[in-house]
């Protein structure tokens, strides 16, 4: 949709232009993620590069100073009307038109930097005394669009740092982490682009994703090249309707011509679980043993349904020998495999699991864990991370908000600022104060500064990464990986 971008807004963002004392000339605002709901102490820095290249860049340009001024007065005057009523004043839009940029300075920590909470992550401000209304004009859209990048970039990293944990106790190969986690997360999502946010936000920390559009969205904006790197992949993989149209009776006929007529070698991922999960263990990998150890390949099967602790373990409750074993000691009993060096059992490499119903990171937790408790190493599991994941978060999950903590006016000169209500009993919307400077030791530790000066605000970690209508200080996804894997 091609929407005025001065539009993209709460409703009560409209008269805020005349609510500022009279001779404002600057609001100067922050990013911060304030609190945590889920025990993580720190928040991953990520999105900022696509919101100023598509939003203040791309959109502003196309859908604001690419047209003509009395169309967008009039669709202003239109919207607003409607919305408010009549005697809407547009004198601050058409100064706005005629600047022809955004006069504004964001400042950001370098994406993939992990962010203590309560310690800002971005700054703006205005950079022309009489678009001081700009700053904070934007706090919607800034919220909209980045808390859920930074909140998929932190749980994505919380997965990776379990897989990675339990690769070193258990002696499993550390270069198969990247590929434990695979997106699953696209059709849950609420729209295209928030799938691309998100599943690109995953790709931070794993390899593995069926989410296609975020290996573009990297491209275009995070200078990425497929052609080159490894941005994202997968491997051929069935679903129910192809087991369907097979038919159940001929179940085992459908496997062994996937296997040797449509996929005879390379790594195929067939859905197990249609009719009958423990059929397939128990008759069809046998009868297929032969067939699947000579291939040049992997299968990995795929349960897709049940309680994946349950199926992938063991159910100790369960009086079927299958059920009770779980699919990872049924696996080692038909095909085998090798003890590591760390003494833990790694599946012979032509047969694999991947598991993505509802996978949680306490669910992840506990299936490696029990895994190692029974001797087999943690790299015998992929998980798929769907939208019961990264869906079921919101902007309060890690409390984010855009909060002004500086200001200037003609009368005053500088105004630290700052809000701290006598009704939160826990602190949490209390706001930083005046300038803010973000430092990082070290030894890596990141902190924050308030109320301090332009010089001392200038010298700290925050980077100029738009600045009157310029983008500034790009990085690529090869060194947002590098920069969060550093902190693994």
């Amino acid at each position: 949709m091609n929407i005025l971008p001065v539009l993209l807004k709460d409703g009560y963002k409209v008269g805020h232009v005349f609510q500022y004392p009279e001779d404002t000339t600057m609001v100067y605002s922050n990013l911060t993620a304030r609190r945590s709901r889920t025990g993580v102490d720190g928040v991953v820095a990520f999105g900022f590069q696509y919101f100023v290249q598509e939003y203040l860049v791309n959109q502003f340009n196309r859908n604001f100073f690419g047209q003509h001024r009395t169309d967008v007065i009039r669709e202003y005057q239109r919207r607003i009307g409607n919305y408010l009523g009549p005697g809407i004043t547009t004198d601050h839009i058409d100064a706005l038109w005629h600047r022809q940029y955004l006069p504004l300075c964001v400042k950001a920590v370098p994406e993939g930097t992990v962010v203590p909470l309560r310690v800002p992550m971005l700054t703006i401000r205005n950079t022309e005394p009489e678009f001081y209304w700009l700053t904070n004009m934007l706090e919607t859209l800034m919220s909209n669009i980045l808390w859920m990048a930074c909140t998929s970039a932190t749980t994505a990293f919380q997965y990776r740092k379990t897989f990675e944990r339990y690769a070193k106790e258990t002696g499993a190969p550390k270069e198969f982490v990247p590929w434990q986690g695979h997106d699953f997360s696209f059709r849950g999502l609420p729209g295209v682009e928030a799938a691309m946010l998100s599943g690109a936000a995953h790709l931070l920390s794993f390899t593995g994703t069926d989410t296609i559009p975020a290996i573009d969205f990297l491209e275009q904006y995070y200078g990425a090249d497929s052609d080159k790197e490894l941005v994202g992949g997968s491997v051929p993989a069935t679903e129910h309707s192809v087991m369907c149209m097979g038919l159940q009776e001929t179940e085992l006929q459908t496997f062994n011509r996937l296997l040797t007529k449509i996929y005879p070698v390379g790594v195929v991922s067939i859905v197990s679980d249609t009719w009958d999960f423990w059929r397939v263990l128990t008759e069809y990998l046998p009868a297929m043993k032969d067939t699947i150890m000579a291939r040049e390949g992997k299968l990995v099967i795929r349960p897709d349904s049940g309680d994946p602790t349950l199926i992938i373990c063991g159910d100790p409750d369960s009086y079927t020998p299958v059920q009770y074993n779980g699919a990872i000691s049924t696996l080692w009993d038909i095909f085998g495999g090798t003890v590591n060096a760390a003494g833990y059992k790694e599946l012979d490499p032509h047969i694999g699991l991947i598991y993505g119903e509802a996978i949680t990171l306490e669910r992840q937790e506990e299936i490696l864990g029990l895994l190692k408790r029974k001797g087999f190493a943690s790299s015998n599991v992929v998980f798929g991370i769907g939208s019961y994941t990264y869906q079921h978060v919101t902007r309060d999950t890690y409390g984010f908000a855009v909060k002004s903590t500086y200001g200037e006016t003609r009368s005053r000169g500088g105004v630290p600022i700052f809000k701290d209500p006598a009704t939160d009993t826990g602190k949490m919307k209390k706001s930083a104060l005046g300038l803010i400077r973000v430092n990082e030791a070290e030894d890596g530790t990141i902190t924050a500064d308030e109320n301090v000066t332009w010089e001392e605000e200038d010298r700290g970690l925050l980077q100029t990464i738009f600045h009157n209508g310029l983008a500034g200080n790009t990085q690529t996804l090869a060194e947002i990986r590098a920069r969060l894997e550093a902190q693994l």
